[in-house]
């Protein structure tokens, strides 16, 4: 056997989604896994390293973002590697069960390991014919499992069945193999909690994995199930995506807009999305505007919260605060901003209304909870986080079935709150766009208990 040490993995980290791509280095040729659409990062680390792709595989049809695989096999004029089994309409190769690739003097196996998606596909790293790597994408994960609920409701139970096999099946390689899935460093496609490590080996997941300590199927699946939440919406629109084959993404400077612009775009309905702190976004913002602050959350919960196809125009601070987003959000398929402005409300808000509402911690919660006639609380948290505990009394609509249920508010001021204050400012936006007098909670939930307030589990 060759010297593994002459081969390198380099993850590529998409912290703001949770997932990894990977890429492989042999001598002077490489391969990636699972990439994701802006393919400008994995072309400078490819020339850093001096390498040439010949390969890219893809695990799975994704579905919590829009793969760059199609658009950098046809930069690199390399070959695709897909599962056969899954309906992509691009030009590709079919990998099957136990189809190997040469790469330089490495092999890469395709292992069926169904679960995430029917036909999903792990791929194990050969030296000389042994294991030194296994790529899993949404099988096995740190900890957990890739969710099994993304296809439809009706094969869930079949899906997590075929995932406890699966993750038993990646178990059987030899100890000191390494782990590298693409999802569960955050994203929604994991189906609990992953183990927070930041590397793994097939030795420590079979003692750590819930798939492998399980005691039978049964119980597995019965957990699995009773674990999964609510993901984001705009994950209906990924696979169709995937399966069409997307091309490489335009980071290009949008059009920029003047503030009477701006303001026209708000009165037509469109979303005009401030990537301030939502901090600065409470103290003053343009009326109309909807605030979902840049940062690690922003794809998840402006995707999720958005309905789709709504013209986007980003507004901040920076113009590179606008080009983060930008960057962000070709990765889950909004390809281009309709427009873009920055320096702040003093140069993008000229002319417009502006509007202001408080910022508050749970102890002001409390304290004017307990003051003559109490106030109306929303709770703007997931289904599963209200059951586990919630404030008695407090009206509960989930974030992005805000706008459809707006009708069931009282035009009376709401303390909004979620666990940390960052959806709860995104909600505060869209009620201050509806004209709803409101007040941001900007607080950790786990403080919610230390202030008195009576907190309740369950339906109630």
């Amino acid at each position: 056997m060759s010297d593994p040490a002459a081969m390198t993995i380099i993850p590529i980290e998409t912290k703001p989604l949770g997932d990894r791509s990977y890429l492989i280095i042999s001598g002077a040729v490489a391969v990636v896994i699972d990439p994701q659409r802006d393919i400008d990062r994995i072309e400078a680390l490819l020339a850093a390293h001096g390498a040439q792709l010949t390969h890219v595989f893809e695990t799975h049809i994704h579905n919590d973002y829009v793969s760059g695989g199609r658009a950098l096999a046809d930069r690199f004029d390399c070959s695709y590697v897909v599962p056969a089994a899954d309906r992509t309409l691009v030009d590709h190769i079919g990998a099957g069960p136990d189809d190997e690739f040469p790469v330089d003097r490495l092999t890469v196996k395709a292992v069926h390991t169904p679960g995430h998606t029917p036909h999903h596909l792990s791929y194990v790293l050969l030296d000389a014919g042994t294991p030194l790597a296994v790529f899993t994408g949404g099988s096995m994960l740190y900890g957990t499992v890739g969710r099994t609920d993304l296809i439809e409701p009706g094969m869930t139970e079949e899906l997590s069945r075929a995932q406890f096999r699966s993750v038993r099946r990646l178990a059987a390689l030899p100890d000191q193999v390494s782990v590298h899935p693409t999802h569960g460093f955050g994203s929604f496609c994991s189906s609990s909690a992953s183990s927070g490590a930041d590397s793994s080996t097939i030795g420590l997941e079979r003692n750590a994995n819930l798939a492998l300590t399980a005691q039978h199927e049964d119980s597995f699946v019965t957990d699995l199930l009773a674990g999964l939440t609510a993901y984001p919406r705009y994950y209906a629109n990924m696979a169709p995506l995937n399966r069409a084959g997307a091309a490489a993404a335009d980071l290009s400077v949008p059009e920029l807009v003047d503030p009477e612009e701006i303001r026209r775009r708000i009165g037509a309905g469109e979303w005009v999305v401030d990537l301030r702190a939502r901090r600065s976004f409470a103290a003053e913002h343009l009326a109309g505007t909807v605030n979902v602050e840049l940062g690690d959350s922003f794809t998840t919960y402006l995707g999720w919260t958005l309905p789709w196809g709504t013209p986007v125009t980003l507004v901040g601070d920076t113009a590179a605060e606008v080009a983060e987003a930008q960057r962000q959000l070709v990765r889950i398929g909004i390809d281009r901003p309709a427009g873009a402005a920055s320096g702040g409300p003093g140069r993008w808000a000229v002319g417009g209304e502006l509007r202001s509402f408080r910022a508050v911690t749970f102890a002001d919660l409390a304290t004017s909870a307990r003051g003559d006639g109490g106030v109306l609380i929303l709770d703007v948290r997931r289904d599963d986080e209200w059951a586990q505990g919630h404030i008695h009394g407090a009206v509960h609509i989930p974030l992005h079935d805000l706008e459809r249920d707006l009708d069931r508010l009282p035009r009376r001021e709401l303390w909004v709150h979620c666990g940390s204050g960052y959806r709860a400012a995104i909600a505060a936006s869209l009620l201050d766009r509806a004209g709803l007098p409101v007040v941001a909670v900007d607080d950790d939930w786990s403080e919610a208990a230390d202030t008195g307030l009576p907190i309740v589990t369950g339906d109630r």
